[in-house]
């Protein structure tokens, strides 16, 4: 691999391989076809449907994932499919995913959908990407996608084709012959034609396109923010950003003998194109344990026995899976790993500690961005680590911290606190969303994309997210827009103005919470206001945790909710309370305003306490403390 070690190394590499000059192939095809071409037989991706280390999986090697991509492709032609068409997909992880994600974009627009959203989202993204086809599950147990994808494309009319995939397949015994019985009914609710995936792909030739594949660079893949009100934005990605990505990961961290564990939903970036692009550009095996990736039965208790049945090298994870992996022995052999990937929400300080010291492997933290393709910066394979920064900027992204001035926008020093600001070949300039007015003001300099995160960039090019010019909560990954919690609980009788916040979580990173004022002469009782969340926030993650009344919110000068008033009062009382839990002798008395750091907890000491043991506490969170008046 190429080292990446120091700026240095950054700077080296963007010398020698210069952008584009650097890319292998100029289309996702031509991309995997090289790949095939050199490593044929080589293992490409294993699905396991059940996480037992000796359950049943299926593997592809390369040819054959070439072979089956060629296959969606020509099937997504035929049903009509062309260049600015789109296939969306609402899956969860399985090989027919990958090869509806790879084939799509070959043929048209890919379009990947949280299958965890309701009814009435999922239709509305099918209805901004004007989807023509729709890749789904057909009706399984546990799992209510089938319905609600019915529910989807009643309310998507330019949908024609609905193809369903058959988990089924993947059964063998006793469960394969229950499954049929139990299987719950889908009657469609919809005009769109409704075929069987596997048998209409099993219809087209596998050794060629019926089409041109094109060698101009254009939009290949239309992926949904995480947003919760009303329809979440869709920021649209060319081949060039995805090819991007797959090149870095293959110029920096994977070769072709590498096993990749990826726990991940197939409707992220993260797992699409930082992991699944690296391994197309760099012959890498990339595993997919079970439907639910993480969030499947067995996962986190059998993941170390699936690291070693795999000999997974290169582990891919976020904040909330370690501390799960952190509540279970390292019982097998892991000898294996070289490094595990951290990403999607900041990594608490202690986290990180406990698992190199639990695992003894290498902990590396990144950022990226739906919005650019994903990829950033990360911390140096090689060389320092900073723990709580996100490293160095990759090769051929330049990161910039930008603030509005007095006299416009001015760049900041060394240090100084500003919004994350970045140019990179993922970078779409001027068209991110598929909405043009969701693009206006998301630009400086009408090149460098406005990532919303506050940020700054130490003396040595490390970049440090400080806080978030934007509202969004992030649980675990995952955003959610204080909007939908705030209308929701507007529209009760009692209330007159909420302000939502994420406060902090040791687990989650963040949990929606909200703060409520009433109407004059009102009253109302915290149950009330949590069953009127139940009904009327339809995403179930949106769904605030702790509720309050106060008798006023903060408010600005022209009447609008200080939110950094709230953020201050939930750390207060989410630290004291995990403080007092633990029977440590300190509590916070106020939390302040660092430029270099953001919201700081100030502890004060009320008997014999150490650093560390404020630490081993505080450390499972992502904003800092520090001793009032040190």
């Amino acid at each position: 691999m190429t080292r990446f070690a120091t700026v240095a190394d950054v700077k080296a590499i963007e010398q020698e391989q210069p952008w584009p000059d650097a890319m292998a192939a100029k289309t996702i095809y031509g991309l995997l076809s090289k790949t095939a071409t050199a490593y044929p037989n080589s293992k490409a991706v294993t699905f396991q449907l059940q996480s037992g280390p000796k359950d049943p999986a299926e593997t592809l090697t390369w040819s054959q994932l070439l072979a089956q991509v060629t296959q969606v492709a020509n099937l997504m032609h035929s049903l009509g499919i062309r260049e600015t068409d789109t296939v969306a997909y609402v899956l969860p992880n399985c090989n027919e995913t990958v090869t509806s994600l790879l084939g799509a974009m070959v043929a048209g627009i890919a379009n990947p959908v949280n299958p965890l959203l309701d009814a009435e989202q999922i239709g509305a993204i099918l209805r901004e990407t004007d989807a023509k086809v729709v890749v789904t599950l057909k009706a399984f147990p546990k799992t209510d996608v089938a319905q609600k994808v019915a529910e989807a494309v009643a309310l998507a009319p330019n949908v024609k084709t609905v193809l369903e995939v058959d988990l089924l397949r993947y059964l063998s015994g006793l469960k394969s012959w229950i499954v049929p019985l139990i299987r719950p009914k889908n009657p469609a609710s919809h005009k769109a034609q409704v075929l069987d995936f596997v048998s209409e792909v099993a219809k087209q030739p596998a050794d060629r396109l019926i089409f041109d594949d094109s060698t101009e660079d254009r939009v290949g893949a239309y992926f949904h923010t995480g947003g919760t009100t009303g329809m979440p934005k869709v920021a649209q990605h060319k081949y060039s950003g995805m090819i991007y990505n797959g090149w870095i990961g293959s110029t920096l961290l994977f070769n072709e003998p590498d096993n990749i564990m990826c726990p991940l939903p197939l409707f992220h970036v993260f797992a699409c194109h930082v992991i699944l692009m690296a391994a197309l550009t760099s012959g890498a095996h990339v595993v997919f344990p079970t439907p639910q990736g993480y969030r499947g039965e067995g996962v986190f208790d059998n993941f170390w026995k699936l690291v070693e049945r795999w000999q997974i090298t290169f582990i891919i994870t976020v904040p909330t899976a370690l501390a799960a992996m952190m509540q279970r022995p390292v019982n097998a052999d892991i000898s294996s790993v070289k490094t595990a990937f951290s990403g999607s929400s900041p990594l608490p300080v202690e986290l990180f500690h406990r698992f190199e010291k639990a695992t003894g492997v290498t902990l590396i933290e990144g950022y990226g961005l739906t919005e650019a393709t994903c990829l950033v910066s990360c911390n140096p394979v090689e060389g320092e680590k900073k723990i709580g920064s996100i490293g160095v900027a990759f090769p051929h992204t330049e990161v910039r911290i930008l603030n509005h001035g007095p006299d416009g926008v001015v760049e900041c020093g060394v240090d100084e606190v500003g919004e994350i600001c970045i140019d990179s070949p993922g970078v779409f300039e001027g068209s991110t969303y598929t909405e043009s007015d969701k693009n206006i003001d998301l630009f400086h300099y009408d090149k460098y994309l406005r990532t919303g995160d506050l940020g700054r960039i130490d003396e040595d090019s490390y970049l440090w997210i400080t806080g978030r010019a934007k509202d969004l909560i992030i649980r675990g990954g995952h955003n959610i827009d204080p909007a939908e919690i705030e209308e929701a609980l507007a529209s009760h009788p009692a209330v007159a103005m909420t302000g939502a916040i994420g406060q902090p979580d040791a687990f989650a990173g963040e949990l929606p919470c909200v703060y409520v004022e009433l109407v004059d002469g009102a009253t109302v009782d915290i149950a009330d206001l949590k069953a009127h969340c139940d009904t009327h926030v339809h995403e179930r993650a949106a769904r605030p945790k702790h509720i309050e009344i106060l008798d006023e919110l903060p408010k600005t000068a022209v009447g609008k909710v200080f939110k950094p008033d709230l953020r201050k009062r939930a750390i207060t009382r989410v630290y004291n309370a995990a403080l007092a839990e633990a029977g440590i002798p300190a509590e916070v008395v106020e939390v302040s305003e660092s430029k270099r750091l953001g919201l700081v907890a100030q502890l004060v000491k009320s008997g014999d306490v150490t650093d560390d043991a404020v630490s081993d506490v505080l450390g499972e969170f992502t904003r800092p403390w520090a001793w009032k008046g040190a």
